[in-house]
C-alpha cells in the first residue's frame, strides 16, 4: 500500500532551494509600488464612470466620451503596472501627463462646464499626477539600485 500521509518536509533540503529563493526575490524586486496599482485602477474606473455618477451626460456629451476613454486608459495602465511592472513603470510619466490633461480638459473639451464638472476633473487629474509621480519615483529608485 502506498504512503499517502500528508507529511511536510523541510524545504531547506530541496535541491533547488537557492534557485527558488532567487526567483522569489526577483519576482518581488520591482513591487515596491504594488499598493499604488489598486488606487490607480480605481481612479481609472471612477474617471470612466464619473459622468454617470455626477449626472452630466446630457450637459457635457463631449466630456462624457473624453472621461470614458481617459478612465479606460488609466485602468489599462494600472493593469499593465500589475501584470508587467518592469516594463510598464517607464510609463508612469505618461500617467502624470494624463493627469495634467485631465486638469485642463474641461475647458478644452467641454462647453462652458459647471463647477462640479471642473472640480471632478481637477481631483481626478491631481490624483493621477500624484500616483504617477509615486510610480515614477519608485521606478527610478528600483532602476538605480540594479
Amino acid at each position: 500500500m502506498a504512503n499517502v500521509s500528508n507529511t511536510r518536509g523541510d524545504i531547506a533540503s530541496h535541491p533547488d532551494v537557492s534557485e527558488m529563493r532567487d526567483r522569489y526575490a526577483r519576482m518581488l524586486g520591482g513591487r515596491d509600488v504594488a499598493l499604488v496599482d489598486g488606487p490607480v485602477f480605481l481612479l481609472g474606473l471612477y474617471c470612466a464612470t464619473s459622468p454617470w455618477i455626477l449626472h452630466y451626460t446630457t450637459s457635457q456629451p463631449a466630456l462624457v466620451t473624453h472621461n470614458l476613454i481617459m478612465g479606460i486608459a488609466i485602468g489599462v495602465l494600472a493593469l499593465g503596472f500589475t501584470t508587467t511592472p518592469t516594463r510598464m513603470y517607464g510609463l508612469s510619466w505618461a500617467m502624470c501627463a494624463m493627469g495634467t490633461w485631465m486638469i485642463i480638459s474641461p475647458w478644452i473639451v467641454g462647453e462652458s462646464p459647471d463647477a462640479g464638472v471642473v472640480l471632478n476633473n481637477i481631483i481626478i487629474g491631481v490624483l493621477a499626477v500624484v500616483l504617477g509621480f509615486i510610480c515614477a519615483a519608485t521606478s527610478a529608485k528600483n532602476t538605480s539600485q540594479t
